[in-house]
Formats: C-alpha cells, structure tokens, sequence
C-alpha cells in the first residue's frame, strides 16, 4: 500500500507540474486538459529510459574500470553478452505501467493499449536477458576441457528455442486477452502441422541427445561420410546442422538425424591412439624369388643391419633350430632360406630401428595370397606422428626406403610393361645383353659391357 502511496503522490505531483507549465505558458484550459496526458505520458517514458540509462551505467562502468586492471573471464564474459545492457531493458516498462492510471483514468482503451504494449516490451526484454544469460552459460561450458568439444550447442538452442516458445505464447495471451493455458490447450489441435514444421528441430534434438550421450562425435573430430560428400573436421555442431570442413577447405553441413541414420567413418580412435596405421604392398615379381646362396649371404652381410641376423641364423641353422616355430634365440620374422625372406627380415629389422614407428604397437612385413600380378609384400605399421604431412612423409620414406632396397635382394617388383621392358625384348631378339637393362637404370650396377661380341 505504501509504494501504490508513493506512486500515487508521485504522478499526481508530476500532472500538478505539467499543468502548472501548460498555464504558464498562457494555454487554454481545454488544450491543457488535452496536452496533460500526453506530456505526461511522454515524460515518464523518458524518466523510465534515464533510470535504466542510470542503472546501466553504474552497473557498467565499475565493471569496466576493474577489467582494465584484472582480466577476469566470467566479467568479460558478462560484458561480452550485454547482460547490464539487457537487464536495463526490463526496467522502463515496470516504471512506466504502474504510473499510466493516473494519467489515462477517463480512457480506459487508451490504457489498456499502452498497459498491453508495456508488458510486451517487458516480456522481450525479459526474454532478451534470459537469452543473454543462456549464451554465458554456453560461453563458460564451452571453456571447460570435458565439454568443449562435446555437441552442446543444439541443447542451447533447444532450451532457447523453448523460451522463446513461452515468451511467444504469453505475448499472444496479452494480444487476444486470452490466459496462456488456453492458448497451449487450442496448439493440441495443430501438433500434426507444428511436428510437420519442426521436423528437422524435433530430429535435430533427438539425434543430439543421441550423439552427446553416446559420445559419437565431438567438435574438433575428423569424420567420412561418403555418401555426403563429407571428409574433414567438424567445426561446428547446432541443432539443425553439423559442419564439417573438409580437406580441401570446403565446408560441408549435413543433419544431425544423417549420423544417427547412416553410417560415418570416426578418426578419432586413431587419434587418441600411439599412432597412425600404414599398410601398404609391393607386388613381388615371382620369376625373381630364389634361394640364397652362399656367396649371395656374404654379400648381403656387408649390410649392417642383416650381419649378426645372418650370422644367427646359420648358427641356428648349424644346430637345428631353423625349423623351431618359438625361436628360442628371440630373432625377427624371416628367413635365410630365400631372398624374398631375407628381404621380410631386412624390413622388419629396419621398421624396428626406425625412429618414428611406433614399436608398442603391431609392426610386422608379410607376404599375402599370390595372384596374377606376384606376390603381395605388405609392409603393416604405425607411425608414432599423427599429423597428416608427418604421416605422410614417414610413409614415403619407408616406401622408398624398400623399392631402393629391392635389387640389393635380387627382387623386382611385378608392373606393367614400359619401355625398359620393350628394350629389354628388343636386345635379346637381337642376342645381345641386358645385364643393365635389367629393370634397374644404368650406373647403379657395376659397370658392366651393355654390347659384347659374339
């Protein structure tokens, strides 16, 4: 009763002072009576704004001058949201509805107008701040390490989207006079059309829920999705999209509802791993696979890292134990029975000492089932360097690494006919040698005469 009091003292003072003014400016009364209302309708819009002008400034500016002297995240945070500003907002319209009765007491239309346009305003305002409020929620979830990367982002949106619902239904309530109850018991009638047009929020949400429960995907994942065109990283993932860039700098969004329907590729797992898998084969020419020979032994002992396996081996081979599958003496994969074996050791041997393989992790070389075009030699690791380029380069190295080491092991590999073949052909039609043509370019052998006389 007292603040109704104040109010009322507090208007009837103002009206007084604008009559006051309105006579002293030598106006009728009857003009005065029209110009009253008005001009106090008009001054307490404006006092209502300078108080929330006031209030934010005196909320802004200490916040202002000690983010200048300490850098404190959940101020600027704050400040990053407009939270005074929207706070501000909600207080003309509460100044302004309890002081319009005094002035429009013999137009109740009138009043009921300006009454519905004030709580409107201070719905919007209020719902603006909730808004405000939500995003620095997000803003500090999204900063912490366990939640940065999971797909939040379409649950704000879902509590968003829930409050701009109400705010939007008690601002219809104002419009029609009609209790917001009523309004949500007429909307059962248009569930079909509403589902029909949220269709994608409603499919958005569930597979949200879906994704962040089951830790499916998170921002920062590389992911494939083949049928989608999608390849690369997901940058973002809201409500009704998720975006993904892929390698080549495109960007690509595809529905949430698409990863829980479909199928995608994930890298995370490698990437939470020691390492990046590399598999790849040489096709082995079959007609090049021989045994070893002594003098061919002694040659390839000169190699450093097959000199103490070689001389294991025989030793093995001198006591019996070649054959024994548990290798008591603790040696690599291969043999010293064949040059492809002793070209699987070889490999192994240097994929052990290589320092950016991941030896905690499986590493072997292999030979696969034979076909048309030789035998498969697979070389199966991981690199302990995960970055793409880095990956890539390892992988190169290695691969090189093993065609350049092939002749030394009197393997060549299996591929289609070229030029160097056609020459080859061309020589022996002729009867002449091709010791340098024998699928290694010349000067990498001992010089040898290409032409001898018959």
């Amino acid at each position: 009763m007292d603040k109704i009091e104040h109010s009322y003292r507090f208007a009837q003072s103002l009206q007084d002072n604008i009559k006051t003014l309105l006579q002293h400016a030598g106006l009728s009364a009857e003009l005065t009576e029209k110009l009253d209302p008005i001009l106090y309708i008009g001054l307490i819009i404006l006092l209502s704004f300078l108080l929330a002008w006031g209030i934010k400034l005196i909320l802004v500016f200490p916040v202002k001058r000690l983010l200048q002297y300490k850098k404190i995240k959940s101020l600027k945070i704050l400040m990053k949201r407009n939270l005074f500003s929207h706070l501000s907002w909600i207080i003309p319209p509460l100044v302004v509805i309890p002081l319009l009765s005094f002035a429009l007491k013999n137009d109740p239309e009138l009043f009921h107008l300006l009454e519905k346009i004030c709580w409107i305003a201070f719905i919007c305002a209020l719902f603006s701040t909730i808004n405000s409020l939500i995003y620095i929620c997000w803003d500090i979830i999204s900063q912490t390490d366990q939640l940065r990367s999971r797909p939040m982002k379409g649950m704000m949106q879902i509590v968003q989207g829930i409050f701009f619902f109400i705010a939007l239904i008690i601002i219809f309530s104002i419009i029609l006079d009609k209790s917001p109850v009523t309004l949500i018991t007429g909307l059962g009638a248009f569930a079909a059309v509403l589902m029909l047009i949220f269709k994608d929020s409603i499919l958005g949400f569930v597979a949200g829920v879906q994704l962040g429960q089951n830790d499916m995907v998170r921002i920062g994942d590389w992911i494939v999705m083949p049928n989608n065109m999608a390849n690369g990283v997901v940058t973002d993932i809201t409500l009704n999209t998720v975006k993904i860039q892929n390698f080549d700098n495109t960007i690509v969004t595809v529905p949430p509802y698409s990863l829980i329907s479909g199928a995608f590729q994930n890298w995370r797992g490698m990437s939470d791993s020691g390492g990046r898998r590399i598999m790849r084969s040489f096709n082995i020419d079959l007609n090049t696979v021989h045994f070893c020979t002594p003098e061919m032994l002694e040659e390839l002992k000169t190699i450093p890292l097959l000199k103490s396996y070689i001389e294991k081996k025989q030793e093995q081979q001198a006591q019996g134990k070649v054959m024994n599958t548990e290798n008591s003496a603790g040696l690599v994969n291969g043999t010293i029975e064949t040059n492809l074996g002793l070209f699987r050791a070889y490999l192994t041997l240097y994929l052990k000492q290589h320092p950016f393989v991941n030896q905690s992790l499986t590493l072997m070389v292999r030979t696969l089932e034979p076909d048309d075009n030789g035998i498969p030699l697979q070389i199966y690791c991981f690199s302990s360097n995960k970055v793409w380029e880095s990956y890539e380069s390892i992988q190169d190295e290695i691969l090189e690494h093993t065609a350049a080491m092939m002749p030394r092991f009197e393997l060549y590999p299996f591929q289609n006919a070229s030029g160097r073949d056609y020459i080859n052909s061309a020589l022996i039609t002729a009867g002449r040698s091709v010791s340098d043509l024998s699928g290694i370019p010349s000067g990498t052998l001992k010089n040898k005469t290409a032409d001898k006389p018959s």
